[in-house]
């Protein structure tokens, strides 16, 4: 991969109490996606002008799928594991994650800010979410979360005080706490991955990654960002 055009300050963003979403490189750009088209006729363009623009609109209106794979982002994300969980399910990707089996995980579990404890409305398959305004029971619920981790890891530190391996202590940590991985995606899987998940209807949470993901991601292939968002952010 060529190294990112991004200034360093403008490649990581935080997220939530100890998240984050680092872009740390990339390949490929908007002029790649429109010769990775034209090649089908044995042309290229050297510059990126409205006719090419026009083109990454064609391939996106009519779902040409495979020029957009020319475009390859490399990301460090800090998540929760209950997050990763979600994210593991967009498999048209690579990754690589911390391993507790051979590292001592830090003690960094999330802890939602008032406004996203919520309760869940509805039924099956309509489901809404919104937010409790009893202040009582917002206190409970996130003194309850941090409490229950807090003595997860405490659990944790015991064990492997008493030279319990790595790799069993860490069975009694939480689905909240954060986990690193390095995650490897192209353009393409990548509008599969933000037309599902920044979204109304996606859980709040990774929603703020996704976010993330794409103020970063469009920074590199800003073109492509405009027709993805001009066609209803539909995966090509």
């Amino acid at each position: 991969m060529t190294s990112s055009t991004l200034a360093p300050s403008d490649q990581m963003i935080a997220v939530h109490n100890h998240g984050h979403v680092h872009l740390e490189d990339s390949m490929g750009s908007d002029l790649h996606i429109v010769n990775n088209a034209r090649v089908s006729f044995d042309q290229e363009s050297e510059e990126f002008t409205a006719k090419e623009r026009g083109l990454l609109n064609f391939l996106m209106r009519e779902r040409h799928g495979s020029p957009w794979e020319s475009v390859v982002f490399r990301f460090d994300v800090k998540v929760p594991i209950f997050v990763m969980r979600e994210w593991a399910r967009h498999r048209i990707s690579s990754t690589n994650e911390q391993s507790g089996r051979y590292s001592v995980m830090p003690d960094h579990f999330y802890v939602p800010e008032r406004e996203y404890i919520r309760e869940q409305v509805g039924k099956p398959g309509s489901y809404s979410f919104e937010p409790i305004t009893d202040p009582a029971v917002v206190d409970s619920t996130i003194e309850l979360i941090e409490q229950t981790q807090r003595a997860a890891f405490d659990a944790y530190h015991q064990m492997l005080e008493q030279g319990v391996a790595k790799e069993l202590a860490r069975t009694v940590l939480p689905v909240g706490m954060y986990s690193r991985m390095k995650w490897t995606v192209n353009l393409r899987a990548l509008f599969n991955f933000l037309s599902l998940r920044n979204d109304v209807h996606a859980q709040r949470e990774i929603r703020d990654y996704a976010v993330a993901v794409e103020e970063l991601a469009k920074q590199v292939v800003p073109v492509a960002f405009e027709v993805f968002e001009e066609n209803g952010r539909v995966c090509p």
